[in-house]
């Protein structure tokens, strides 16, 4: 690092990613700052810098060997830092202590038999509450989610012929349960019902959310919520704000015609409800005297959005994933950061990475999914940019996923 980028990083002072330290810390001070870091982004913290961020400079001997044994002995799981010294002038040095976003999160301060969770909030490291914790332990891959139970429910909770359609005609297995016990049984085995010490098993939140009976009634954030706007902002009025409440996947029936939808799904009933708003007739008919209908976005890419959003939400957020349509852009937010060590490059680039497996699976089974899981590089970005002439806007934070798909100008 160069003199002049050190003297610009201390004149703009700490802040969520960057920690100013004197050097005669004792270790565990370090380290706390360390996993803080690690917890939230990547970091750098400078030693032989005052909070104030006055330059004392670095005294202790062998201070490079002292930084690694801190990260040896005290930072679980092991992070490989980057150290190096800087010469102020001729009477002052600061070490830098740079590390990347860490990917085995949560990060730990192992001292005295404890383990402690630190995170980043501005420019103070503190111990994670226990919902900071679990969306640690879920980002690292750590905690499922989809297999918490859900409290209030059981097997009554789960649309039984959905569950009956699912495993004759979609997966075809040729042993659908008989009794109540052997759908208990084999609920289990998929993941849609979890044990309960006290009484039957209770649903999972992918057995609630795939294939649920009024899944909000016990899991606040399960469903959809829609809203659109006549503007380009949102207004204190909207011309529709509704949340939908229906399983993920739709029900079939067998029929002369072959299988045909009895029941839809989530994102087929999100279709009904968005279409008119961002569609519009010919305003002539065709040689077969139809009015077709003019869509403003390629179908295929706002199917896939929402699926991804629903399929890879994360569940330990308490609010719905949420589609807003304004007059130039529909935008799909999706709770929960990206997973562990997914970024948007790689989200772009089809890398894999999924944060439901169960669900994910599930929806593989019924075509929802993309086997590949690259719909985004092999149907968004493609048709965005074939029908929009636009490709879509990624947007990721700590909170949300958000994908905007920009309307074409010329409609």
């Amino acid at each position: 690092m160069l003199k002049s980028e050190l003297l610009e990083i201390i004149a703009n002072g700490e802040n969520s990613g960057i920690e100013f330290k004197r050097d005669d810390i004792r270790p565990e001070q370090l380290a706390k700052e360390v996993v803080a870091l690690a917890n939230f982004q990547r970091g750098r913290i400078l030693l032989g810098v005052e909070d104030d961020g006055v330059l004392s400079g670095i005294r202790r001997p062998n201070l490079e060997e002292w930084v690694m044994n801190v990260f040896r002995d005290l930072v679980h799981p092991m992070l490989l830092p980057f150290y190096e010294e800087v010469q102020i002038d001729p009477q002052k040095r600061v070490a830098v202590i740079s590390f990347p976003a860490g990917v085995s999160k949560p990060y730990v301060l192992r001292h005295k038999g404890s383990e402690d969770i630190y995170i980043r909030v501005g420019t103070t490291s503190r111990l994670a509450s226990r919902e900071q914790q679990a969306r640690l332990f879920s980002i690292g891959g750590l905690l499922h989610p989809e297999l918490m139970p859900v409290a209030g429910t059981d097997l009554r909770s789960l649309d039984r012929a959905r569950l009956i359609d699912y495993l004759s005609d979609v997966i075809d297995d040729p042993d659908v349960p008989a009794s109540e016990a052997e759908w208990e049984a084999r609920a289990q085995g998929l993941g849609l019902l979890v044990p309960s010490e006290t009484g039957p098993a209770i649903c999972s939140v992918a057995g609630l959310v795939l294939f649920g009976i009024n899944a909000r009634r016990y899991l606040r954030q399960a469903g959809l919520r829609v809203i659109v706007f006549s503007g380009l902002e949102k207004e204190y009025q909207a011309e529709l704000d509704v949340t939908l409440d229906a399983p993920l996947v739709g029900r079939w029936e067998r029929t002369a015609e072959g299988r045909q939808m009895a029941d839809q799904g989530l994102v087929e009933r999100f279709m009904d409800q968005i279409s008119p708003f961002i569609s519009s007739n010919a305003a002539e008919p065709d040689e077969q005297l139809r009015l077709n209908k003019h869509w403003h976005y390629p179908v295929e890419a706002i199917r896939e959005v929402v699926l991804n959003a629903l399929t890879h939400r994360d569940w330990t957020r308490n609010i719905e994933v949420e589609i807003v349509a304004y007059a130039d852009r529909l935008e799909v937010v999706s709770p929960g950061s990206l997973p562990n060590s997914m970024t948007i490059e790689k989200m772009k680039a089809g890398q894999r990475s999924p944060r439901n497996t169960i669900i994910t699976e599930i929806m593989r089974d019924y075509g929802y999914v993309d086997a590949r899981g690259m719909g985004v590089r092999r149907k968004v970005i493609p048709l965005m940019k074939a029908r929009n002439h636009s490709e879509p806007v990624f947007e990721a934070t700590d909170d949300y996923l958000k994908i905007i798909l920009p309307r074409s100008p010329q409609d």
